[in-house]
């Protein structure tokens, strides 16, 4: 990731990516609500930030994969 991505980040997407990144080394598949309730934000605010993140040049990869109670992600970090 470039410094100059790194410092559009805002603070919420910062932490939401440093948690996929964290945790995207033994698991695949995560829930925006089980996301929010680990970082103190609601579905919709990771689900809205996480968005942003699918649109950034970094080391990570984030597909919308399904809806079911909250949208899941399917992330992989490379």
């Amino acid at each position: 990731m470039s410094s100059a991505m790194a410092s559009t980040l805002s603070g919420k997407q910062h932490r939401i990516l440093e948690y996929l990144r964290e945790r995207g080394q033994t698991k695949t598949y995560f829930k925006s609500r089980l996301i929010g309730e680990e970082l103190g934000m609601t579905a919709k605010e990771v689900g809205s930030n996480i968005t942003s993140l699918q649109e950034g040049d970094f080391d990570i990869d984030i597909e919308k994969w399904g809806y079911s109670s909250s949208t899941t992600w399917k992330v992989e970090v490379n």
